[in-house]
């Protein structure tokens, strides 16, 4: 039996990256991010080269700018990724922000500042505040937009209709995309955990397969009386340790996947003086894994005809090799089941029809049909698509 257990999802906590097996949702935010900071920093440069000569003191703009590109370029890949964008890189561009606000409050002119000039880093504050409202959600981005507003009202013009509509543009903003990524984030949680228990369940039922024919190979042979007692306790004891390994959590042997295999060699067990088997006369090559599924899927639909159509009844197995897909039907001459039956018999945890038969041509992205009708026996069709189809 394969070992397929369903890795663990990784959740956390606002601002790191949950994977499901792929990139999570919210590094493209964080990309545009990281985008929009060196955009943002060439407009501030190309702004302030334009009016740099009406401020007093031009040089020290040309120095804050100077490091603020320093600083921009050395976190590009911090802002690029949750988990690199720690909280002292934030609170580290938060103190540039602010540093620049306060800045332009004393190197620019009264006159300037008074008829609504911009500040220093002008929209490159915005990013500081979506880096917050990334890695914290919306509550983090209302505390940078706020301290930012503070050093705007203290620093730079006092409490005008310029910067209150700002700062109220800049909380809006950052509060709005802390609330998406929040979202994001609660909703990609439920969807790892949804992947992981629809991976339990298939690990489930594929296991409920194995053994489920493992027994009823046992119990058939014990019925019909045939083999030694060798045989039977060799049998029994291979359910015994599938049973052991799966109680304790051991990993379970592989099977290869890899090697193509002959359907009509593993097919052929299957007949014998009661059931006839018909197959093209050039081999029916499939993926190992595919192969081996269909054949123990055919396996079970035999041992039903053995077990529920009678001791005189016959079973036909046919296979039809197609350039798209491999077609397995087996047909019965017994008094077939009617309507309804195969449902109640799910309900009533005999399984084998949905697990051993439909379970298996599910997991392989097949098909499986049953049609019956009462004293006219019946027919299981079982379609693999071909790798590609």
């Amino acid at each position: 039996m394969a070992d397929h257990r369903p890795g663990t999802g990784h959740t956390s906590g606002p601002g790191r990256a949950i994977t499901a097996g792929g990139m999570s949702v919210e590094m493209p935010v964080w990309r545009a991010i990281s985008l929009f900071r060196i955009l943002a920093l060439g407009y501030a440069v190309i702004r302030y080269f334009h009016s740099y000569l009406h401020y007093l003191h031009p040089v020290s703009g040309w120095i804050y700018l100077g490091a603020l590109t320093l600083w921009t370029l050395a976190s590009t890949r911090a802002f690029a990724d949750p988990n690199r964008c720690t909280r002292y890189v934030l609170a580290t561009d938060l103190a540039a922000t602010v540093t620049g606000v306060v800045m332009s409050g004393v190197i620019d002119t009264p006159a300037r500042i008074h008829a609504g000039a911009l500040t220093l880093p002008t929209i490159w504050a915005a990013g500081t505040v979506l880096g917050f409202a990334g890695k914290g959600g919306w509550r983090a981005a209302a505390f940078a937009g706020s301290v930012i507003g503070v050093a705007n009202f203290a620093g730079h013009g006092g409490l005008t209709g310029d910067n209150v509509h700002n700062i109220v543009l800049l909380l809006v903003a950052g509060c709005a995309v802390g609330y998406v990524m929040e979202l994001a984030r609660a909703s990609e949680a439920v969807l790892v955990r949804a992947l992981q228990v629809e991976a339990a369940t298939r690990e489930r039922e594929r296991l409920s397969r194995d053994i489920h024919d493992g027994v009823l190979q046992v119990l058939a042979l014990v019925q019909r009386q045939e083999g030694d007692l060798g045989d039977l306790s060799r049998l029994a004891g291979e359910q015994e340790r599938a049973l052991r390994t799966l109680m304790t959590g051991a990993p379970l042997p592989r099977q290869s996947s890899d090697a193509e295999a002959d359907l009509r060699a593993l097919l052929a067990p299957y007949a014998d003086d009661r059931v006839t088997l018909a197959a093209p006369a050039t081999p029916v090559r499939l993926p190992g894994r595919v192969a081996g599924e269909l054949a123990a899927a055919v396996g079970a639909a035999v041992d039903n005809v053995h077990r529920h159509a009678g001791e005189q009844a016959s079973a036909w197995i046919l296979v039809e090799d197609e350039p798209e897909a491999v077609t397995v039907s087996i047909r019965d001459d017994g008094p077939g089941f009617p309507a309804g039956r195969l449902g109640e018999a799910e309900r009533s945890g005999r399984l084998g029809v949905a697990q051993s038969i439909r379970g298996r041509l599910l997991d392989l992205g097949g098909t499986a049909e049953l049609y019956s009708v009462p004293g006219e026996g019946v027919e299981v069709e079982l379609r693999v698509p071909r790798e590609g189809e």
